[in-house]
């Protein structure tokens, strides 16, 4: 949150947005219009860019009514104090919002724009508040209004039946059952899965630090996304020993750099592209930036050593975006000579997949980024809410993408992970479990569930679900064939 709100503040300072808001001026524009026409400028240019960019686009607009209310003297724009629970209803929030709001109070959050990754859904997910995104004609409903929210599913009902309601308390009384079943993620049978953490801060590790196994993901581009200069490696090496400290004893992988195309460095001026999700992103930053990646490495082998033993965490590091064997060698080879032990890569790219065997041979472990690994499979941009159904980590063919990584793990002998949200599905957690995927890594909040739903079936019976999962025709029926399949405890606690 804190990075958001930095990020938001860095965006009223911004130079150009400045410039153009002085130049309008000049042209005899009254300041509070042209703060308005300069900011719609870079809006409209953010959100005609898509992905990451466009989602940036409701930050910016929330600086410009915070800027236009202090020009008018006039009170700042926000959310209204509430009296008692409530579901709050926005065509967008923005990190400014979101931070103001009563937790004690905000029942859940619902929006007709954003995305599953927009900041919106983002922080709901941190601070564990049901959020449902992209409902048409939410802002239309009357204040005091009767809704049921259904994050799980992803709808909004209005003036919800009785047994709707019934439905909300039997939910309530599933997760306390839920949350009473604590330790390391295992079936069954004992068969271990470690349940591990996404996060992109090291505020967000040390607040995953009691619920989870250790750290997945480290998502090390917060660091970088909003920076006007390179993070020098001291600051970057800071960052990374507060992270290993906080889980001394415990695995946590830290993945360099996923930036470029749609995730523009400020300090880097990148080359305009037509198709950004298919251009210099992640590891092949290194082609237009060189030594950016080897100093991360650098930074990292500097945590570490920094670091008595009894401090230390088990560190991982892996590149994202790897399609190639010898993008693998190339990484694997500056990551040890920075002093990293174990190396590994990202296969969210159907080539690194099919050529998993290859990839593993240069590498100590590989981590399916399933929200990608979507993306590129279907050729649906995993922003596009209209494109759910295609981007459904269901879909046969990104499962037998999965199915293929996780062969080529157990032909190595080496781990094959999974850090895209789909690992925090219960019923997909049975899933990956069972196409022999050794370590799971999710958003904290969705630990719990993942937890209990393997602690009910042994380690055949999730081989079965897995079996009647790739069997499937479609999406759909592969949920429904797993649903049907679970064990009548799980079916009543999570699913009822």
């Amino acid at each position: 949150m804190r990075q958001m709100l930095e990020a938001a503040a860095t965006m009223a300072g911004d130079p150009a947005l400045a410039a153009e808001a002085a130049r309008l001026v000049h042209d005899g524009v009254g300041p509070a219009t042209a703060v308005d026409r300069a900011v719609e400028g870079f809006a409209a240019v953010f959100t005609a860019a898509g992905g990451d960019l466009a989602e940036r686009a409701t930050d910016l607009r929330s600086v410009r009514h915070r800027a236009v209310a202090r020009l008018l003297g006039v009170p700042e724009p926000g959310l209204g104090a509430l009296d008692g629970p409530a579901v709050v209803v926005a065509d967008d929030l923005s990190p400014a919002d979101t931070a103001a709001l009563d937790l004690a109070l905000v029942a859940a959050i619902v929006t007709e724009r954003g995305g599953p990754t927009s900041h919106t859904a983002i922080v709901a997910g941190q601070l564990g508040l049901p959020c449902v995104v992209r409902v048409a004609g939410a802002t239309a409903l009357a204040a005091g209004t009767p809704v049921l929210v259904d994050a799980a599913t992803g709808t909004v009902e209005v003036d919800p039946s009785p047994e709707a309601a019934s439905l909300v308390a039997r939910r309530a009384a599933a997760e306390e059952v839920v949350a009473a079943v604590t330790g390391p993620g295992t079936t069954a049978d004992g068969h271990a899965v470690p349940l591990l953490a996404n996060v992109g801060t090291p505020a967000d590790a040390r607040d995953a630090q009691g619920r989870t196994e250790g750290v997945g993901l480290f998502r090390t581009e917060v660091l970088f996304l909003d920076a006007r200069t390179e993070p020098g490696v001291a600051e970057q090496t800071a960052a990374y020993a507060e992270v290993i400290e906080a889980y001394a004893g415990r695995k946590v992988v830290i993945r360099t750099l996923d930036a470029g195309a749609d995730k523009p460095l400020a300090f880097a001026n990148q080359s305009d592209e037509e198709n950004p999700a298919l251009g210099v992103r992640g590891y092949r930053l290194v082609r237009s930036l060189p030594g950016i990646v080897e100093r991360q490495l650098d930074a990292l082998g500097a945590a570490v050593r920094a670091l008595p033993t009894e401090r230390q965490a088990d560190v991982w590091v892996m590149a994202p975006m790897i399609a190639t064997p010898a993008e693998a060698r190339a990484f694997a080879t500056a990551a040890r000579a920075a002093g990293i032990v174990k190396v590994g890569v990202m296969v969210e790219v159907p080539a690194a997949a099919l050529r998993a065997e290859a990839i593993l041979a240069e590498v100590d472990f590989v981590s399916l980024g399933t929200n990608d690994l979507a993306q590129y499979t279907m050729a649906a941009d995993r922003l596009r809410g209209e494109l759910a159904d295609l981007l459904d980590p269901w879909q046969p063919a990104v499962l037998d993408l999965v199915r293929a990584t996780a062969e080529a793990g157990v032909a190595t002998g080496k781990p094959v992970g999974v850090c895209g949200e789909s690992a925090g599905d219960p019923l997909m957690a049975l899933v990956l479990a069972g196409l022999g995927i050794t370590s799971l890594s999710m958003a904290a909040g969705r630990v719990p569930a993942a937890r209990y739903a393997l602690r009910a079936h042994t380690l055949d019976a999730c081989r079965a679900l897995a079996a009647a999962a790739l069997a499937a025709p479609d999406a759909e029926t592969a949920r429904a064939a797993v649903r049907d399949g679970v064990t009548p405890e799980v079916a009543q606690v999570l699913l009822g």
